[in-house]
């Protein structure tokens, strides 16, 4: 029988701790596809941030290297400048990067480091049980505004790929969604053309990958990727928003 699917091998064998419905699992899957489909196998190295994310080294079959809440993009700029030989990538969740992170992320993509991050927006602080995040949709309910976030109390949600699009540094600036095969299948090839734009040296990448949360969001993984397709891309329009 001829086999049509396997597993990438650039996924190890260990189950995935996410809660169900949440789909940081599909995004593992196809940032590792992509790593094996463009060669990246024993030179590549992976940087695990704080947040749901963080046991990501034990996941991806590369070289991965853990970095304080927020720094991942510093870290990953030191790796990358160490040995521009190896493709590195951060991933990181939207507290992680837009809140604490919001630093590193903004002078990395401003000095052009070769370096691709993958940016898992889920709208809250996943991890640490539910709290507001920069990415939190206006009305939408958290720990720390239990009424749903309100502008003139917690101001405006952060668009980061429109921000970072606006910078000189970045080579390739896109948003896509989880939310259904379609937005998955564009999701990927989005991760690869960052992937292959850091390969020409042409400068800092990110893919921003609109996510699910039914455990914070207090929905079912149905309702919860209803509203990904529904209020998330309303206030997150997919689509590349920076490519030279």
């Amino acid at each position: 029988m001829a086999k049509v699917f396997e597993k990438t091998k650039m996924l190890t064998d260990a189950p995935f701790h996410y809660c169900p419905g949440c789909t940081h699992g599909i995004a593992h899957r196809l940032v590792a596809e992509v790593l094996e489909e463009i060669g990246a196998e024993g030179h590549c190295i992976g940087i695990a941030s704080v947040g749901c994310s963080v046991f990501a080294y034990n996941y991806f079959n590369c070289d991965m290297l853990q970095a304080s809440h927020g720094r991942a993009p510093a870290v990953a700029t030191g790796a990358k400048r160490a040995d521009p030989s190896n493709i590195v990538f951060a991933y990181q969740g939207d507290g992680d990067l837009a809140s604490i992170g919001m630093a590193e992320i903004v002078h990395a993509a401003t000095r052009g480091e070769k370096i691709t991050v993958i940016f898992i927006n889920n709208a809250i602080y996943g991890m640490t049980g539910g709290q507001m995040a920069p990415t939190t949709l206006e009305g939408q309910k958290a720990t720390t505004c239990i009424y749903g976030r309100n502008p003139e109390i917690n101001g405006n949600p952060v668009k980061m790929c429109e921000l970072l699009a606006t910078l000189t540094g970045p080579s390739f600036i896109a948003r896509e969604s989880l939310a259904d095969v379609k937005y998955i299948v564009a999701a990927k090839k989005a991760i690869k053309k960052a992937f292959e734009h850091q390969m020409k040296g042409d400068g800092f990448t990110m893919v921003e990958l609109l996510s699910s949360c039914p455990t914070n969001w207090h929905m079912t993984p149905e309702q919860a990727l209803e509203y990904v397709r529904g209020d998330m891309e309303k206030l997150y329009p997919l689509g590349v928003f920076k490519e030279v």
